[in-house]
């Protein structure tokens, strides 16, 4: 079972990629994870990752689906897994599709999940951490027992610069020029799956197991 997961920043589906992958007993594959791996490693793939990187620019899509197709090569992917964090663009989503059909494979499932903006702005916005030892906190879900001082060590809670509503704003503007169309690409596939990210946690992933099997 190959799934990637769609969904704005802040939506949740980092959350649920990994709890897709504690429940089938497939691997969660962050690209951000993986280029860590292989730089950390000093793989080729990583050397030539890192050259860009260096240089402020991005990993051309070419590159990024090879260290991807590295890593769902090895055994533990035997049985599927669970994408997070890429495609991210159209030309993302051909280079990989082509180099999955030369395999004489394919992604089984996209799941979209779905939450309007001014959710995850509000979502967003409501997040807190430590400046001291990173515990994060929400001040409607998660509340610290005391406003704005941490639970675990008494130092002082921030909003992060990336939770600033015009930071997300931002975010979501590129999210949406850039990934949504990604919905319309697996639709025609017919391997999009959508579901209601603005639900419990728990609702959220009953959806998608639903779905899954």
């Amino acid at each position: 079972m190959k799934i990637i997961m769609l969904g704005a920043p802040g939506a949740g589906k980092g959350t649920q990629a990994k709890m897709i992958a504690e429940k089938y007993k497939i691997p969660h594959i962050s690209t951000g994870d993986i280029f860590r791996a292989n730089i950390k490693e000093g793989t080729e793939l990583g050397k030539e990752a890192k050259s860009y990187m260096d240089k402020g620019a991005l990993v051309p899509d070419e590159l990024t689906v090879k260290i991807l197709l590295d890593r769902v090569a090895k055994d533990d992917c035997k049985n599927g897994y669970v994408l997070d964090g890429f495609p991210r663009t159209i030309p993302q989503a051909e280079v990989l599709e082509e180099a999955l059909n030369k395999l004489g494979d394919k992604v089984d499932y996209a799941i979209d999940v779905d939450v309007p903006d001014e959710n995850i702005v509000r979502r967003m916005g409501g997040r807190r951490a430590c400046v001291t030892c990173g515990a994060t906190y929400h001040i409607e879900h998660v509340p610290p027992k005391q406003e704005g001082i941490c639970d675990k060590c008494g130092s002082e809670l921030i909003l992060r610069d990336d939770d600033k509503p015009e930071t997300v704003s931002k975010r979501l503007k590129v999210y949406h020029e850039q990934t949504q169309p990604l919905i319309d690409f697996y639709t025609k596939k017919g391997i999009l799956k959508t579901v209601d990210g603005t639900v419990d946690m728990m609702d959220v992933f009953a959806a998608i197991t639903d779905i899954l099997g």
